[in-house]
């Protein structure tokens, strides 16, 4: 087998902490001596051994010699757990094919020099692009010291997410809604304005077998959710944050009594700067939002600049409607050159409906 091949088998590996591992990467491992893999690993969950430790320590025969492949640029540092540069030079491997450079100031770079500074033959960049991919929450998150936004929405054909009378159970196929859950299992958070937890009292909770659930996020200016609400209900079960700029005590006191965190945040305009509550929610190790909101929401977090990527799931239905709500409110740009752009797009097909998935083009705001 080729480099390229057992990567390839790596960042399968690395696919399997999706979910359990943030706020760090996902990263995979191989050992491969005299052309047979000898042991594997990938990081399970935060706080656990990573990728190499892992592979190293399941080794069916002795490493020495032998050659690793591993998703990410180990570490070389002492955090949760110590350096892996130190268990791979102790392991007596030859050669260590790495992925790509980890950006994290602590480590960008340092790991490769350290295992060559100890006689570990390295070679960087074998589908760079592939492990860089799996990891673009983490890369974001680091580089930026701000989660990584996803800004989800279904919608028919004719741009509707809801009929007329607000109805819009449901829009798309269960295909769709199963990628919709295993996202919620991969992000770290959900969020969601006031307005969608008044309409439609959601969990939003991941209801597949073995899924984590994510932090839950209500923006909430005048702090409005209503205490029965099933997101308020459950707080003792499913973390659950309110942002607010409301400053009354009194008011926040029945929430923080069903175990809500109440997060004060500045307004911007009529209301919270989403900016500030980003940076927030970084600080709290939070690294990627699943943004399920409303089209108010939606248009507010995409004129703030937080959004990186766009989910359009489009189901082959037709609802009309003059009335009837798109997925973007606001007041919308005044001229087509000043649109929101979209690149890198990609689509995937869940029985009859489509999923299309952008990035959001940086610097395009119309501010």
């Amino acid at each position: 087998m080729t480099d390229e091949e057992y990567m390839k088998l790596a960042i399968d590996l690395a696919r399997k902490g999706c979910g359990y591992v943030d706020p760090n990467p996902m990263v995979g491992a191989l050992v491969v001596k005299g052309g047979k893999i000898i042991g594997e690993g990938y990081h399970e969950k935060y706080g656990m051994p990573h990728a190499e430790r892992n592979a190293l320590a399941s080794c069916t025969d002795p490493p020495d010699g032998a050659s690793l492949y591993v998703t990410l640029e180990p570490c070389c540092h002492y955090g949760k757990t110590p350096p892996c540069t130190e268990a791979i030079i102790e392991s007596g491997v030859a050669r260590v094919i790495v992925g790509c450079v980890d950006p994290n100031p602590l480590i960008a770079g340092k790991g490769i020099k350290e295992l060559r500074r100890y006689g570990v033959s390295v070679t960087v960049g074998v589908l760079e692009n592939e492990c860089t991919e799996l990891n673009e929450v983490f890369f974001h998150y680091i580089k930026t010291s701000t989660p990584y936004v996803v800004m989800k929405y279904a919608m028919t054909i004719d741009g509707k997410t809801a009929a007329y009378t607000g109805k819009s159970r449901w829009v798309t196929g269960e295909a769709a809604r199963r990628r919709v859950h295993e996202d919620r299992h991969r992000y770290a958070s959900i969020m969601v304005g006031a307005g969608t937890v008044i309409k439609d009292d959601p969990l939003l909770t991941c209801r597949i077998e073995g899924g984590q659930n994510p932090v839950r996020i209500i923006c909430d200016t005048r702090l409005r959710t209503p205490l029965c609400s099933q997101v308020v209900e459950t707080a003792g079960a499913v973390p659950t944050i309110i942002a607010t700029a409301c400053c009354d005590e009194e008011k926040k006191k029945p929430y923080t009594d069903k175990n809500c965190e109440i997060m004060t945040i500045s307004k911007d305009g009529e209301h919270i700067d989403l900016n500030e509550l980003m940076i927030k929610l970084a600080a709290k190790k939070i690294d990627s939002v699943l943004l399920e909101g409303g089209a108010t929401l939606n248009w507010s977090a995409l004129q703030s600049g937080i959004v990186q990527k766009v989910q359009a799931y489009i189901a082959p239905k037709i609802f009309g409607g003059a009335g009837a709500v798109s997925p973007v409110g606001g007041i919308g740009v005044a001229d087509p050159g000043g649109a929101f752009l979209l690149i890198n797009s990609s689509l995937t097909m869940l029985d009859e409906d489509i999923l299309i998935e952008s990035e959001v083009k940086p610097g395009c705001s119309p501010a």
